[in-house]
């Protein structure tokens, strides 16, 4: 079965151009406002969107993206929520791939079974669940995939080897490597060693590779898209949104031109990257 993310990447290859995803955190800093930015993404360019499910105790997340996950709590953000948001933008938007990103804890208590089929219906395409290892897989990557969600597993520069096969398993969609050791938004992807790190994971499997962590630039953006097959950028996305808020941390009237604004300049960036590339 193939899924838009089969799709989207299959498109791109046609184009010979790497994809830009953007993380976003579904209901920061309120959910009417979420709903705009994340339809505002593929007008300016995302190719993939990366919608977070807010949580209480996000461990991997640094400053930028737990201080998102909060504002999203305080404005009474949900799971139900969250796939609300979801199926308001499929309205629109039948094509651009959306894929949840989280912890385990919140689909856990809303219950595996009913979560999944209320996320194939609401127009989710795959999920990443930072905190479940592959050893945990019959919890919810093996469902997940059965209910025909992509599961997207994370590769760092510490998976060796020998990890790698258990890693990539049951890995589809694509494979989402963390370019820096800690958490997000904490220091800057490094080209060079990008490019290794791609072409090792690649011996393994014939899944796109996606890379995430430390890119906040359309230049950095540029430099991974050329040695990989989709940018990653979060942090940053939420740091230009964050800028816009009033003192009391709601909305203004700048909040999603100026992330749409930021988005396309990253978009350009990808784009550049297939004459760099050729």
């Amino acid at each position: 079965m193939t899924t838009r993310l089969d799709n989207r990447f299959a498109e791109l290859k046609e184009q010979g151009r790497s994809a830009l995803v953007t993380f976003v955190m579904c209901g920061d800093p309120d959910l009417d406002t979420s709903l705009s930015i994340v339809k505002a993404l593929p007008q300016a360019g995302a190719d993939i969107i990366e919608l977070g499910m807010p949580f209480t105790d996000p461990m991997a997340d640094g400053p930028a993206i737990q201080a998102a996950g909060l504002r999203a709590l305080k404005a009474g953000t949900t799971l139900k929520k969250t796939l609300q948001v979801v199926r308001d933008f499929r309205k629109g938007d039948a094509v651009t791939p959306v894929v949840l990103m989280g912890y385990y804890n919140p689909i856990y208590i809303y219950g595996v079974d009913r979560f999944l089929v209320d996320a194939k219906a609401a127009g989710v395409d795959g999920l990443i669940v930072v905190d479940l290892p592959p050893e945990e897989d019959e919890e919810l990557c093996l469902p997940a995939m059965k209910a025909g969600l992509n599961f997207i597993r994370l590769a760092t520069p510490t998976t060796d080897d020998k990890r790698l096969p258990a890693v990539l398993a049951n890995t589809s969609g694509f494979v989402y490597y963390v370019s820096i050791t800690g958490i997000t938004g904490a220091a800057s992807a490094d080209a060079t060693q990008v490019s290794d790190a791609v072409a090792r994971i690649k011996r393994h499997t014939k899944l796109p590779v996606c890379v995430g962590f430390g890119i906040r630039t359309p230049d950095a953006a540029q430099k991974i898209a050329e040695r990989s097959n989709g940018a990653v950028v979060g942090s940053a996305v939420i740091d230009v949104m964050r800028a816009t808020l009033d003192e009391g941390g709601k909305a203004t009237a700048r909040t999603v031109p100026a992330v749409a604004d930021f988005v396309a300049s990253l978009a350009a960036g990808v784009r550049g990257a297939k004459q760099a590339a050729e």
